[in-house]
């Protein structure tokens, strides 16, 4: 039995405030899709790469990415402006 792993279809960029960084994850998360997500600085410098497990939605995406959620939110306090790039699968 062979698995096929999904195939980054494309990346986005975009710079988000820390205020709204959270808010704005949620709904990429919603969207599906995402295979990663990573938080970086205005220089580029990685603070977390988080893979996203494909077809987890709704409330069990809440539990699941929980931890992953409050160190999200304790990064957003410390940086005023992140970079935020996605991975979206095809």
């Amino acid at each position: 039995v062979s698995e096929e792993t999904p195939k980054v279809g494309r990346v986005e960029e975009f710079t988000v405030s820390g205020d709204k960084l959270v808010g704005r994850l949620k709904e990429l998360l919603h969207e599906g899709n995402i295979r990663r997500v990573s938080l970086q600085t205005e220089d580029g410098r990685t603070l977390i790469e988080v893979p996203l497990i494909l077809g987890v939605a709704g409330a069990m995406a809440g539990a699941v990415l929980a931890p992953v959620w409050a160190a999200i939110g304790a990064i957003a306090a410390l940086v005023v402006k992140l970079k935020v790039v996605v991975e979206r699968v095809e």
